[in-house]
Formats: C-alpha cells, structure tokens, sequence
C-alpha cells in the first residue's frame, strides 16, 4: 500500500516512528529478547543466537496454530514497546508520534492510538508493489491477504485515509495537511 514511504515522509517531517516490523527483527536478532522464546516453541529455528526468520517461516506461514503461537510470543512483547514509544511522545509534548503497524486493526493496535492513518492504494498498484518483493509468490500473497481485514473496511475504521497510488506529492500533500489538523487545538478542530 506504501506504508514504508509515508512511515519514511512522516519521520522527514520531524515525527517520531515506531516501526514494528523493525522492533520484530530486533526481538528476533541475537540477543533479542524473543530468541530463547521462540526457541523454545519451535525447534530448530535458532542460528548463531538468532531466529533463523527463513526457517520460522517455513514453520509458522501455512500451520494457523503456530502462527497463533508464534503471535502469542511476539504480539506482547511489541505492544509494551509501543506503549513506551507512545509515552515517550508523550512526555516530550510531540504532536504526534507514529506507530508503523502492518496489520493495526487485526492486531487491535488502534485501541492504543489517539488516531488512525490508513494508506491505501488501488488493488492493481498494490499487488504490482508486493510481487516485485524477493521471495513473493502469488500463492503466498493471496494467503497474506485472506489474513487481512479488506481495505474498505480499514478505510472505514480510519481517520484519515492517505492515497498512494497518484504520486508522493499528493501523499506529501495529504501527510502535510493530516499534521497540521492534529497540530490545531482541539476545540477549533
């Protein structure tokens, strides 16, 4: 949909970003504090002191029940991150601060957040985007999206809604103009 390039304009434009994806590799990564965790749940996932994500995947992409068991590892462990995260903006008087959460409704994130930013895109532009992605198959994209709440129904939900398939100075644009209704008091809003 293009989360990455809005998640990167928004942290140009000065607000701070907490990408969960980042904070997975990092809680996967030798010495993560998800390493002994997963060990323990999936034999033979642990290379070097690290989840080996290649043979974690292989094990957890099409077995629902360990992907649940996986998320029940991993899910916590992400939420007390963005709850520090949002703490932090907090207590430096940020006008906002920005969780980068690929799946935000499933995973009920946006009960931790004051707003909600969709970035959507057309169908046709979206599946462009993630089949040019390394080791993407058409099998394993339509998987990922039967995993996904629709994005009408995201868009729905949202407060706002980016678009990101015209070009990035409409988004910029967009972005611009979301930062600086959250930047009016409310009670002009």
């Amino acid at each position: 949909m293009g989360k990455t390039t809005v998640s990167c304009m928004l942290n140009r434009l000065g607000l701070p970003i907490c990408d969960s994806d980042l904070l997975v590799h990092e809680m996967l990564a030798r010495g993560g504090v998800a390493v002994s965790l997963v060990g323990a749940a999936f034999s033979g996932v642990i290379q070097n002191g690290a989840v080996d994500r290649t043979a974690l995947g292989k094990k957890v992409f099409s077995d629902l029940g360990a992907l649940k068991r996986l998320e029940e590892i991993i899910h916590p462990l992400v939420r007390l991150k963005q709850v520090q995260f949002i703490k932090a903006c907090r207590r430096q008087n940020r006008v906002a601060g920005i969780l980068d959460v690929p799946l935000l409704y499933e995973v009920k994130t946006d009960q931790i957040c004051d707003f909600t930013v969709v970035v959507s895109a057309p169908e046709f532009i979206q599946k462009q985007r993630v089949m040019s992605r390394h080791g993407m198959t058409p099998a394993r994209f339509a998987e990922t999206l039967a995993r996904q709440m629709p994005d009408r129904e995201k868009q729905k939900r949202a407060d706002f809604v980016v678009p990101t398939g015209l070009n990035k100075r409409h988004t910029l644009n967009r972005l611009c103009k979301i930062i600086r209704t959250l930047q009016t008091p409310r009670n002009l809003i």
